[in-house]
């Protein structure tokens, strides 16, 4: 095995993939890494603090520990060290079940649901109760308390969906509900029980903020922008290219951008902020409910932008960001639709329920 310092971290490499191609897991004392859509292998581990690891004798057992304990004691990471471990390195299957439990926390924030591409939606709360019991077999790797080791949290927002799939009648997903239960009688959390089933959700992604078919007569400008999806959260929009819509609509006395996003239909858009901005012009608004938002176009000092001025602006070079700016390309997002695709057609071993439940719906 070879350590090398990175950003005053010890770490066995560099993430092996860009986000959001990469699935992440924080363990005590370390995050480990993996390609979403590489082979099956060895984690990238980055050492947050070595000696809360308790844990790294399970993956590269008892010598290898000590031998790596040794090496780094009192020893700073100082930039561009190396340090050389021979006979070191990870037990072969000794981090599959965390890289399963990584793909789920990516399944989580990453998943690509689009009714417009066609990829169903995985049920939040299926998904979150596996990730749950999976946290919670592997509970010798948070000796504290890390982001990903909240059963709890986990838990604790679908109390009502989780009480309902005990009555959805498909044995699979009641064995598992059953066994949230038990896990969430552990940690406080009483399932509420509903009066009746709750239907099988294959239409999480039908909802629309932006159907395509937005009014543009008389619109000074139009056009459509692609999301960038680490500046939103997870489970609100449509995750297609191009489902953002704008057009700029005017008056004598000022210009309005009107904006519309296609959605999931999971959670609510509500309060997530649209920003426009071409040339010197620009606006804010905040989505509403729908997914929508109308707000005032202004100059470089704050001015209402008139028809006149507006029709003799141009617009080419309108850009939208839903949400906070990133830098972000097409490519990764293609990638992440293609391994959803994949996971869909053939669900493998490593297959959250919540997938295997997407992959059977006529969608």
């Amino acid at each position: 095995m070879k350590l090398v310092a990175d950003s005053g971290l010890w770490s066995t490499g560099p993430l092996v993939a860009p986000t959001p191609l990469v699935a992440v897991l924080e363990v005590s004392g370390a995050v480990l890494s993996w390609g979403i859509d590489d082979e099956p292998g060895a984690a990238a581990i980055t050492f947050t603090d070595l000696a809360q690891a308790d844990w790294l004798w399970r993956v590269v057992g008892e010598s290898g520990h000590s031998a790596l304990a040794s090496a780094l004691s009192g020893r700073r990471p100082e930039e561009a060290q190396t340090v050389e471990l021979a006979g070191v390195g990870l037990q072969p299957g000794s981090v599959d079940e965390l890289r399963r439990l990584a793909i789920g926390h990516w399944l989580r924030r990453w998943w690509p649901a689009s009714h417009r591409d066609g990829i169903a939606a995985l049920d939040p709360a299926v998904l979150d109760a596996e990730i749950a019991l999976l946290t919670a077999a592997a509970q010798d790797f948070f000796a504290d308390d890390t982001f990903d080791s909240d059963v709890a949290g986990l838990l604790s927002p679908h109390t009502a969906a989780l009480g309902a799939h005990l009555r959805s009648g498909d044995p699979r997903v009641v064995e598992l509900v059953r066994a949230a239960t038990e896990l969430t009688d552990d940690v406080g959390i009483a399932l509420a029980e509903p009066a009746e089933a709750m239907p099988r959700r294959d239409d999480f992604a039908l909802a629309a903020g932006s159907d395509g078919r937005q009014n543009t007569v008389g619109a000074v400008a139009h056009g459509t922008s692609s999301l960038d999806w680490a500046g939103v959260p997870p489970g609100v929009f449509d995750a297609a290219e191009n489902t953002i819509e704008w057009r700029l609509v005017a008056t004598d006395a000022a210009t309005n951008a009107v904006v519309g996003v296609a959605l999931s239909g999971i959670a609510s858009p509500s309060g997530i902020a649209v920003h426009v901005r071409s040339g010197d012009f620009s606006g804010a608004g905040i989505l509403d409910g729908d997914g929508r938002a109308t707000f005032p176009i202004v100059d470089a000092q704050r001015q209402p932008i008139t028809e006149s001025v507006a029709w003799n602006h141009d617009w080419r070079t309108t850009a939208v960001v839903v949400g906070v700016p990133v830098e972000e390309s097409v490519q990764p997002r293609e990638r992440v639709r293609d391994f959803a695709r994949s996971r869909l057609a053939q669900p493998g071993a490593d297959a959250f329920l919540a997938e295997i439940l997407a992959a059977e719906a006529d969608y």
